[in-house]
């Protein structure tokens, strides 16, 4: 399973993506579902995968190798971030269409992505690009997006999320997002990655990964149910003599 989540604010965008590919009785793959393009001082992007992982790789593969070889059309030389969004759809499709061998294929080629950046030229901006090549944007109601098992960590992101929500602020939220769906799902988990793109810096950004044993990530749990516990326990209790 896997567990993704873009947001989209006033002073940046934040990514966060787990590790785990395949979670069995006696094996536990991970592979890394962020991925970082770009040029310095002209264009950045992050593009986050769940779905088939051999579809993920085909699709990544060919976005770096139109970079590596100059090709016309690449994400170094796309005008907008739409078109951006609408070449990376296109390639994905074809990679599904290869695996599909005329239309039975053993196995769920299908991927989603969350796809995000800034040209210069342009503002900010982040997409959910779906396995048939079409996409949804953010929005100021609604400023993110979730791929994979998103149910379990998406209240804390309801709740606390909006544009103008601090970037750090926003980071930390996506992690508490992220933990709360490891609890959950035993199909997602660590390593976690997270990356924080601030508005015009046009540059890689801040970047994280988080281990299974990472310090932060037990200490940010830890607290996290501790906060939880405490706030239920707070709670007025139901009034069983209501009229």
């Amino acid at each position: 399973m896997t567990y993704c989540i873009g947001i989209a604010l006033d002073t940046g965008l934040v990514f966060c993506s787990d590790s785990r590919t395949n979670a069995g009785i006696d094996q536990v793959s991970t592979y890394s579902k962020m991925h970082a393009f770009g040029i310095d001082d002209d264009r950045q992007f992050v593009l986050l995968s769940a779905g088939n992982l051999a579809t993920t790789q085909s699709v990544v593969h060919q976005l770096r190798h139109d970079i590596r070889v100059t090709a016309e059309r690449s994400l170094m030389t796309v005008a907008s971030l739409a078109d951006a969004a609408d070449y990376v759809g296109e390639i994905s499709i074809k990679r599904q269409a290869r695996y599909l061998d005329g239309g039975h294929a053993s196995f769920d080629p299908k991927v989603s992505f969350v796809f995000g950046g800034q040209i210069r030229g342009e503002a900010p901006g982040i997409f959910l690009i779906y396995p048939e090549g079409n996409y949804i944007t953010t929005s100021r109601d609604h400023p993110f997006l979730q791929i994979g098992d998103s149910k379990y960590g998406k209240p804390i992101l309801d709740r606390m999320i909006t544009p103008a929500t601090g970037i750090d602020e926003a980071a930390k939220c996506a992690i508490v997002s992220m933990d709360s769906t490891v609890r959950s799902n035993l199909g997602v988990g660590p390593p976690i990655e997270l990356r924080v793109y601030e508005t015009d810096t046009f540059a890689p950004g801040r970047y994280l990964k988080f281990d299974e044993d990472d310090a932060y990530l037990h200490q940010l749990a830890r607290s996290w149910n501790q906060r939880l516990i405490e706030a239920f326990a707070a709670l007025p209790d139901v009034d069983w003599h209501r009229v």
